[in-house]
């Protein structure tokens, strides 16, 4: 088991985590906040922490994570992403297991920008024929 700190970013829509593993009893602090206070609902929670269920070492890292953007679903997924990203630098050997649940992919998808002489960005204004 690793001795020192490890750090990883993990990204999701525009929410940024910067996340730090450090050897420790499994707690969690998100923006200096336990995990509890920061994700009220228990489906968020289950999103951060599935990527230490999966490797079986819930207890063995205390997640430190700073989260900026985006909203609460976006920082969660933000925050398994870093997590994921720093236990492969504990083992290489997880890369099969966090691949196959999609935890290493980058969520990609962004909100799509407003056009102009539009209502949004596919949203047309009205259109009169008479």
């Amino acid at each position: 088991m690793a001795t020192q700190m490890i750090q990883a970013t993990g990204r999701r829509k525009t929410a940024i985590a910067r996340v730090r593993l450090v050897p420790g009893e499994g707690d969690m602090h998100i923006n200096e906040r336990v995990l509890e206070n920061y994700f009220p609902g228990e489906l968020l929670r289950a999103v951060v922490a599935k990527p230490l269920v999966l490797t079986e070492k819930i207890k063995n890292y205390t997640v430190h994570a700073l989260v900026d953007g985006g909203g609460v679903a976006a920082q969660a997924g933000a925050i398994a992403h870093g997590i994921s990203r720093a236990l492969l630098k504990v083992d290489p050997d997880f890369r099969k297991v966090l691949k196959k649940e999609g935890l290493l992919t980058r969520d990609s998808r962004m909100k799509e920008r407003k056009k102009y002489g539009q209502k949004g960005a596919r949203k047309k204004f009205q259109f009169s024929k008479r």
